[in-house]
């Protein structure tokens, strides 16, 4: 039969295993380890291994069976966990992802790789249990004289009246226990895959079908948590049922009744304490193996569904929200009293396709979990290497975030885990010196802010060294002043080729991480956000929407031009007034909201667009938040809100300075979606060199796009 059709199904389950196993290891007490933990992790391998050799996966089953056997070891107190052996395990892992990885390229695992594991797991488990077992029978006790072992034989097969009657499993003749396996609703084809593998677990007893229940007894030496775990790389949990299979066993008929019998009473048949041990221990291991993984609740079920189906209909719910959009600016034009029935079900419309876009999005949210996740193992390798004591602290692992997002935002995060733990904790002799405890702590979180979520890398480290930075950016010509804010210093770290280190290691020191954290997250439409403090550590914010593919956005025109500004970044919007707007020495025009002064940016000048409002009392002023402080955007007039679908720009046309992505507006024309944080450096750079755009975007291609007709096909040519 082929079964090539169930490889994804097991190489996702597999890899969800090897992660779980990962964490089970890393969560680890060595002095006091939990069982149950070890249960799992070993559960989590046998599992593997099951599936690995349904589907003909040699390397993998082999890694798997070796690493199975040390970790039953490890859980019957027969190996000594220590951190060494623990990061054997997490080798093993490794391998075990690599071989993965291969199989599901349709490529060998590497035989060289598959032979070295294999050769340390195999001398670890010689040297380690062989020790076990040594010492353990150093520590036995002499063997008792005859005529206590000759007691001791009676006394065990004396029979009473609840020992008689107690229930065993129907065995083979090898003694094995039976249990009975359901399938609920499993088509005929699945059946006979599952009915295979069964056969491979032990010998079939007997078969039974009626409707959609098929029950086999199966004996077999596995217990039935192994049963289930290979199973369900075929079938979901709910629809498999197992339970062991007892019988009752009746006293002796021959024998009398134990009141009854004279010393010495003669020994009679008992039930093999081995069978009653195996029964009894059946059910309870399928509830740790169902506790060990996150199973759905009753009555739920789970779909796995490639990302591209839902990028599909999450690209079709766009193109619905562009055509409500363009019925809404026909039915504006039109009499509401008139057409008051058109217009209702255009407003039932807009609901029904904003209700239907928040389902679509959240299928793609995931939980912070799936990023967290992946640091542990690496704060513990690299504080080793680093010769530091480190705590990992995570919160706001619920939170969720835009899968894509999710991918995106792990590179960034390594970067600044890593920096933080060789620039920013210090050794633990220096932490005690300066009166702090030895171990250090690095903190990931995440919490959701309006429309944006917001991810923080703290550590309770040295802090960033103001003066250090700023003789770094003189010796490097960058213009810096002592007067310099402390947040314009802390963004200097994110310059290109920028490093304070006094030596380059293979960690970190060649001045390009923090650069591409940087550069990565604005890609997303994010910002960051340093905040540090001598001595008690250093707090890096990145800011981030929640989702790249539809906005809430400000419509503003700038002379005949349409900008979409992202409602997240918008705090309110006013005219200025005269008295309320202040010149600097240097130039720059200020404008006095409440008791702040916020630097004005004119986006006529920093967008090069001609025929738009110079005087900023008839502007308006639109108050955003960029790059961890406010600014006032000058715009002619504000058009409304709307919800916009976002296309890339770069990708289809080109990067434009200050434009994060575009959109198609309710009439066909194309309007640029304004990078906040990407627009107030472009006018401090042209104030800084005197010099300001001079149509900087709008080239004959772009004009041509966002002036067409309102025919939908015609203006899709730069999306």
């Amino acid at each position: 039969m082929d079964v090539s059709e169930f490889h994804e199904s097991f190489f996702e389950e597999a890899g969800e295993l090897l992660d779980g196993m990962e964490t089970q290891l890393l969560a680890l007490d060595l002095a006091h380890p939990d069982p149950e933990q070890l249960n799992a992790i070993f559960r989590a391998a046998h599992s593997i291994k099951g599936g690995a050799g349904t589907f003909g996966f040699e390397a993998l089953q082999r890694t798997t069976h070796l690493l199975e056997n040390l970790l039953d070891a490890a859980r019957r107190g027969e190996l000594t966990l220590r951190r060494d052996l623990v990061d054997i395990f997490l080798e093993t892992k490794d391998m075990l992802d690599d071989q993965l990885d291969a199989y599901r390229q349709g490529q060998t695992p590497d035989p060289e790789a598959l032979e070295r594991i294999c050769a340390v797991l195999q001398r670890l488990a010689k040297e380690e249990i062989d020790a076990a077992g040594a010492a353990k029978a150093e520590a036995e006790p002499a063997k008792p004289t005859a005529r206590k072992a000759t007691a001791k034989k009676a006394a065990l097969a004396k029979p009473s009246k609840k020992s008689a009657r107690k229930k065993t499993a129907p065995s083979s003749a090898s003694g094995m226990p039976a249990y009975r396996v359901m399938l609920l609703g499993v088509n005929d084809k699945d059946r006979d895959l599952l009915i295979e593998e069964l056969g491979r677990l032990g010998q079939i007893e007997s078969r039974h079908s009626e409707g959609d229940c098929h029950e086999v007894v199966l004996v077999s030496s596995e217990s039935a948590a192994d049963i289930e775990a290979v199973m369900c790389f075929i079938v979901e949990p709910e629809q498999l049922k197992i339970e062991a299979v007892v019988a009752e066993s009746a006293p002796d008929a021959e024998a009398p009744a134990p009141e009854s019998m004279p010393e010495p009473e003669p020994v009679a048949k008992a039930p093999a304490p081995v069978e009653v041990e195996a029964v009894v221990a059946a059910t309870p291991a399928v509830d740790a193996k169902s506790a060990a993984r996150p199973a759905s609740t009753h009555g739920e079920s789970s779909l796995r569904v490639p990302v591209n189906k839902v990028d599909h209909i999450i690209n079709l719910v766009g193109e619905l929200i562009i055509t409500q959009s363009m019925l809404n600016q026909a039915v504006g034009k039109l009499n509401a009293s008139v057409h008051a029935n058109l217009v209702a079900g255009i407003n039932l419309l807009e609901r029904n396709a904003r209700d239907l876009q928040e389902a679509v999005m959240s299928v793609r949210m995931v939980p912070m979990d799936n990023v967290f996740s992946r640091f542990p193992r690496l704060v513990r390798d690299l504080a080793a290497k680093l010769d530091k004591d480190v705590e990992l602290v995570t919160g706001g692992r619920s939170t969720e975030l835009d899968k894509s997002l999710t991918e995106q935002i792990v590179d960034p995060l390594t970067h600044l885990v890593r920096n933080s733990l060789d620039h920013g904790i210090e050794h633990p002799d220096e932490r005690e010196v300066a009166g702090k405890p030895r171990t250090g702590t690095l903190t990931l979180s995440a919490e959701h802010q309006g429309g944006n979520i917001v991810i923080e890398v703290s550590d309770d480290g040295a802090g960033l060294n103001r003066a250090k930075i700023l003789a770094k950016a003189r010796e490097r010509g960058m213009n810096v002043s002592d007067a310099m804010s402390d947040e314009d210093v802390w963004q200097l770290i994110f310059a290109p080729g920028f490093s304070t280190a006094a030596q380059v290691s293979n960690v970190s020191g060649r001045g390009v991480g923090m650069d591409v954290v940087k550069r990565n997250i604005e890609g997303m439409g994010g910002h960051v956000e340093v905040v540090s403090r001598a001595g008690q550590g250093t707090t890096t914010r990145v800011v981030l929407p929640l989702t790249l593919a539809i906005l809430d956005g400000m419509s503003v025109r700038v002379g005949r031009e349409t900008f979409i500004l992202p409602v997240t970044a918008v705090i309110e919007s006013l005219q200025p007034r005269d008295q309320d707007l202040h010149g600097t020495a240097g130039g720059d025009l200020l404008l006095k909201v409440r008791e702040d002064y916020l630097p004005i940016v004119a986006v006529h000048e920093a967008m090069g667009v001609s025929e738009a409002c110079a005087d900023a009392t008839r502007a308006i002023a639109v108050v955003v938040q960029g790059r961890g402080r406010r600014y006032a955007l000058l715009v002619d007039e504000l058009v409304g809100q709307q919800q916009v679908v976002v296309k890339n720009l770069e990708t289809n046309y080109r990067k434009v300075p200050g434009v994060s992505a575009a959109t198609i507006m309710g009439d066909g024309s194309v309007a640029l979606i304004l990078d906040v944080n990407d627009l107030c450096q472009i006018a401090a750079s042209q104030k800084e060199n005197g010099v300001f755009a001079d149509n900087v975007f709008v080239d004959d291609r772009l004009r041509h796009a966002s002036h067409r007709s309102s025919s939908r096909h015609e203006s899709r040519s730069i999306h």
